[in-house]
């Protein structure tokens, strides 16, 4: 049971700061935020939770049902992360490259504490164990100061886990794939890495959300791995019966002029290439709601809309369904896991190639960070735009993709990389420079 209080306030960005700082104390901390975004279908403006009374920890195997037994044993809030190698609890597939990382491949945690903002107020859940500190802990959180960190961030060499020439070589590969029709389309990526590395990530994740700004921002502490996310792209999201994807493909960076900026947003818009992928994944996202969905439900909101963000524009398609009953909360995540947006079409076909291809474990990376409520509800991000980093190797990672077609060029690819892997290097320079 939970003691709820509610407060009148407005979430500025120096309470933002302060829940943050008051929060670093605590083993397991998940912080999620819109930014104010207004990308639709949004329930919090932003949620804090912290300090674990219950959490499960665990590798693929049978991942999917041990999550619906701890969730429909706890029907309360849990946060963290679903890595994309639960591909291999889904399907009959492994995970054989390189992992630097080494995180869990399913990570939940029960908090005690959790915080819900709304543009106008935000609601404090206590478990009964902690009740009483509900009062103490809200003084304490006014009462932290926003002090500036200091540098603790060691030199960083940034390096690429695959070279230039090898990456052009894995992509003719893929091309060979596409035009053999073994695929139409795969999300093919790179990873960047940084060893014996130390950083702070609370302060990578305020410079990394200050020039980003996106809706489906986290930060994710559990013990010593951190998730530090910047990601404009929802996953899939629950409310009742009603299940929604937002799904992203086609990019085009932004210009300082505001004209030349609006012209580059409409030529994205009508680009053949960018459209065929969008309308591609989009279909394999139909394909996947309706394993779950009642019949006839299926109905794309949005095709190829244009979003713009702080970086990029982007072609996003929203898909829903009404959900049948007797599909739990975990079990529907199960049959659309993983994501369109990151695999392929078809998309078994496509997990395999780029399990063949690639040269490091994605892990957290196009997996999904968020939350479950205690109805059954619950809300992912694809993790993209984002930096993991074990604290306990001091090992740093970012890595980046993009779709590939029968009509990608390696330069227009490798291009578009460097251009979604800008922010994350740029924080950590930053950071690791100042």
């Amino acid at each position: 049971m939970r003691v709820t209080k509610t407060i009148s306030v407005s979430l500025t960005s120096s309470l933002k700061q302060k829940l943050l700082q008051w929060a670093s104390r605590f083993e397991e901390v998940a912080w999620l935020d819109s930014n104010k975004y207004q990308q639709g279908h949004g329930s919090y403006q932003a949620i804090l939770a912290v300090d674990a009374f219950t959490a499960i920890k665990t590798d693929y195997h049978n991942a999917f049902q041990e999550l619906d037994e701890y969730q429909t044993a706890t029907k309360d809030w849990l946060f963290g992360y679903l890595s994309y190698d639960l591909k291999n609890d889904v399907e009959k597939l492994k995970s054989q490259n390189f992992d630097g990382l080494d995180f869990p491949d399913l990570y939940f945690f029960q908090p005690k504490k959790v915080f819900l903002f709304s543009e106008t107020e935000m609601e404090m859940h206590y478990l009964n164990m902690v009740d009483d500190e509900l009062e103490s802990d809200w003084e304490e959180i006014l009462s932290t100061e926003n002090v500036v960190s200091e540098n603790n961030s060691s030199a960083i060499k940034i390096k690429l886990r695959t070279s230039k020439d090898r990456y052009a070589k894995k992509m003719s590969k893929m091309l060979h794939h596409i035009e053999r029709g073994d695929i139409y389309e795969a999300n093919f990526c790179q990873e960047f890495y940084a060893e014996d590395t130390v950083i702070d990530p609370l302060q990578v994740f305020f410079l990394l959300n200050d020039i980003s700004k996106p809706p489906f921002a986290s930060f994710l502490k559990l013990d010593t791995h951190f998730v530090i996310s910047a990601s404009p792209e929802r996953y899939l999201k629950k409310q009742g019966d009603t299940v929604i994807s937002q799904p992203i493909k086609g990019t085009a960076k932004r210009l300082q002029n505001a004209i030349e900026d609006k012209e580059m947003a409409i030529a994205l818009q009508n680009d053949p290439k960018e459209r065929s992928e969008n309308i591609m994944i989009t279909d394999l996202v139909r394909n996947d709601l309706s394993r779950i969905a009642q019949k006839g439900s299926v109905n794309v909101e949005e095709l190829c809309a244009i979003y713009t963000f702080e970086q990029v524009h982007q072609l996003v398609s929203t898909i829903s369904c009404q959900a049948k009953t007797h599909f739990s909360p975990a079990q529907i995540i199960k049959h659309t896991f993983p994501m369109g947006s990151m695999t392929g079409a078809p998309k078994v076909s496509a997990l395999k190639i780029i399990e063949s291809l690639e040269d490091a474990k994605r892990g957290v990376y196009s997996g999904a960070v968020g939350y479950f409520s205690p109805k059954g509800d619950f809300d992912f991000n694809v993790v993209i735009r984002s930096i993991l980093y074990n604290e306990a190797t001091n090992y740093v990672s970012f890595s980046v993709g993009g779709a590939i077609t029968s009509k990608s060029t390696v330069e227009a690819e490798y291009e578009e990389c460097l251009l979604k892997a800008k922010a994350m290097r740029s924080v950590l320079e930053y950071i690791c420079f100042k």
